[in-house]
């Protein structure tokens, strides 16, 4: 069931706390913790407490939570002291999704090029 924590999910298991993690930032509807893969200087995840397998499906069931995590990848580019950042949602495994919880990647600390890769 959306909404609900998903045993086999790792970032059910973050939140839980069963699966360590380096949080930079907690709130009580979201979590944000450094990428084990960093692909920037600044690479923090964003995402819900709640399980929702991504941006879209959260957005459409929960959207005050959605918002909740936009506000957060936000308030984590103003601690990380980030003059430009990028904010992120894959969506799907062929757009790069390979945890299928909702998440924003907020990367910064280099030049971003566009299109992205």
């Amino acid at each position: 069931m959306t909404g609900e924590p998903q045993a086999d999910c790792l970032f059910c298991k973050i939140v839980a706390g069963d699966v360590p993690a380096t949080i930079v930032r907690e709130t009580p509807t979201t979590v944000a913790f450094r990428d084990i893969n960093p692909q920037a200087p600044t690479h923090v995840l964003v995402i819900p407490r709640v399980h929702h397998p991504d941006a879209a499906s959260l957005a459409a069931a929960e959207p005050q939570i959605a918002a909740d995590v936009l506000r957060e990848a936000g308030e984590v580019a103003v601690e990380e002291k980030l003059d430009s950042h990028r904010i992120v949602f894959n969506t799907g495994s062929g757009a790069g999704q390979t945890v299928f919880h909702a998440h924003a990647h907020v990367l910064g600390g280099r030049g971003l090029q566009w299109p992205p890769g």
